[in-house]
């Protein structure tokens, strides 16, 4: 692996497409970094990051339909199906039909599953505040004009 430490400087000496690469490695270190807690805390419940991917955007947007939510994650509907089940057997996530359509499936956390999303996310949140703190404000935009443009290319 090459040497993580990185300048404007260094990246403008480097070949392109070892810079390419060392971005690549980056990216792959630092999401396993992040999803490292979070996957040891579902691992425990036999649950896996789809199912923290549910819970999560289940919470940020309450009484989502299935619908937006499928649209949401890009996932097909067999793909959310047993993870989704799954996460209502265990009394997480709430499916009630929606008051304006009865055809509509809209969901909601319960309050365990508002405890255990607050505990996934919440450590994740903890890692991104103390890495932004260490990098500085001007960082933390470039990784968020980064973030966005890569999922604009989705």
């Amino acid at each position: 692996m090459v040497d993580q430490s990185t300048t404007r400087e260094s990246l403008a000496a480097m070949p392109r497409e070892e810079a390419l690469r060392l971005a690549i490695e980056q990216f792959y270190f630092g999401y396993r970094a992040f999803t490292d807690t979070p996957d040891h805390i579902l691992e425990q419940r036999g649950l896996g990051r789809v199912h923290h991917r549910i819970l999560y955007f289940v919470g940020r947007n309450p009484q989502i339909s299935v619908n937006t939510l499928l649209a949401l994650l890009n996932v097909s509907k067999q793909a959310l199906n047993a993870p989704l089940r799954q996460l209502i057997e265990m009394k997480l996530v709430a499916m009630d039909t929606a008051e304006h359509d009865r055809r509509v499936r809209q969901l909601s956390l319960t309050p365990n599953g508002s405890k255990l999303e607050a505990q996934l996310t919440g450590s994740q949140m903890k890692q991104l505040q103390a890495v932004f703190d260490q990098v500085g404000g001007e960082a933390e935009a470039g990784w968020h004009r980064v973030m966005r443009s890569l999922a604009e290319q989705g």
